[in-house]
């Protein structure tokens, strides 16, 4: 079957975040007070990072087949076919399945992540994450009063990021270090790390005895040609080893709050379900099954769609914006771009885009650190619709430079 990854779907006043939450979640105005040279329907929206494609039938179809059912009670996972359905998808793409009985799901990796700092960490322990970073790494530690460690990825000037080994062990090796926050592959610089890098990372945590949380959520998400390898399956001896997974960002249902939480040892297992024991929902368990089930050749057809927006992004910053600084990301759909040549001393770099080009996008400042400069792209759009967005951007930049 082919899709139609041009398909233009109204997103306006369906509570979504990207349409109409944009105001508190980059601006915090929870007012709504802010204006802008443009009204709400005219931004290229380029920040939250799900996607403007329709999710799949398959999907839609298994939705409404368990609505079919009629009652939307307390619903677990019970059924083997969930696990058989994600373990198939596993050992097909990355030659890698866990064992059914460490399996856990949570409404998303983003609460799994608060929840495991709240437990697997001490008040006087410290959380050890890479940077540039995911928000929500810095967030999960803050939120429990832990003490947050970074440790800063190595640019090598074209985008292409690498690990610190030695910082990173040097922080490891602190005795009150107890956790790693790792993201495989990594957002926003959209690494796949090697082989080789997975393991000196396992090797360092286990030398030292610190949890490692891997998240994966953007696993699916890769260049077609590349290989995704869970940490999982380079450390394989390491019961302090969580994985997390799911099929929110690659087949466009985040809402649906549905995560894999992969535990291998019994006592942090059991910690968990203590500590977190809570129903799941009956849609989400439908929607998860029947993309991990059906999902293959739509994700084939969307990786080479993205491909196809990744070099159109290349090519049209290095034609326009040959002072900026672009690697196309061997995972994600997010662009990871420097373009501090054109905007040197301006911070507010989404209140810049917003007015100076009426495009919506993220800044460096989200990131946490090793940032500055930065802006993170969404490029999981309709071709015309990046295509304008990247001209925008792009008049904006070189406005500001006459």
């Amino acid at each position: 079957m082919k899709y139609n990854f041009d398909e233009k779907i109204d997103r306006q006043h369906t509570n979504c975040m990207s349409t109409d939450g944009f105001r508190a979640y980059i601006f915090h105005d929870t007012e709504g007070t802010m204006t802008f040279p443009y009204k709400d329907e005219e931004f290229i929206r380029m920040w939250i990072a799900d996607m403007e494609f329709a999710t799949p039938d398959f999907i839609l179809n298994a939705i409404r087949t368990r609505l079919d059912r009629r009652i939307l009670g307390y619903t677990k996972v019970f059924d083997p076919a969930y696990y058989e359905a994600f373990k198939n998808w596993t050992d097909k793409k990355y030659g890698w399945h866990c064992e059914k009985e460490h399996l856990v799901s949570s409404p998303g990796i983003v609460p799994a992540l608060y929840w495991l700092v709240g437990f697997l960490t001490k008040c006087d322990e410290k959380v050890l994450i890479m940077t540039p970073s995911y928000k929500h790494f810095m967030g999960a530690p803050m939120w429990h009063n832990r003490e947050l460690l970074c440790t800063d990825l190595v640019n090598d000037g074209t985008g292409y990021y690498t690990i610190d080994f030695d910082d990173f062990e040097r922080k490891a090796a602190d005795p009150k270090t107890t956790l790693c926050l790792f993201c495989n592959p990594h957002n926003p610089s959209g690494r796949i790390w090697t082989e080789e890098e997975l393991k000196r990372v396992g090797d360092i945590c286990k030398k030292h005895g610190v949890y490692i949380v891997s998240d994966e959520i953007h696993c699916d998400l890769i260049r077609t040609g590349l290989q995704h390898i869970p940490m999982a399956k380079v450390v394989t001896d390491y019961d302090k080893l969580i994985t997390c997974m799911a099929p929110s960002k690659t087949f466009n249902i985040a809402g649906m709050m549905f995560s894999n939480v992969i535990i291998p040892n019994d006592k942090t297992r059991e910690l968990w379900y203590s500590k977190r024991y809570m129903n799941d929902n009956p849609l989400s368990i439908a929607a998860a099954q029947a993309a991990y089930a059906m999902g293959e050749d739509w994700l084939d057809q969307l990786k080479l769609y993205l491909d196809g927006n990744f070099k159109f992004v290349y090519d049209y910053i290095a034609a326009r914006l040959p002072e900026a600084k672009f690697r196309i990301p061997e995972a994600t759909y997010l662009g990871w771009v420097d373009v501090s040549a054109y905007l040197p001393g301006v911070d507010a770099l989404p209140k810049f885009f917003a007015e100076n080009a009426g495009v919506l996008l993220e800044g460096g400042n989200m990131f946490v650190q090793n940032s500055n400069g930065f802006i993170r792209l969404n490029v999981a759009c309709q071709r015309d619709v990046l295509a304008d967005g990247m001209k925008r951007i792009a008049d904006a930049l070189l406005h500001n430079r006459k």
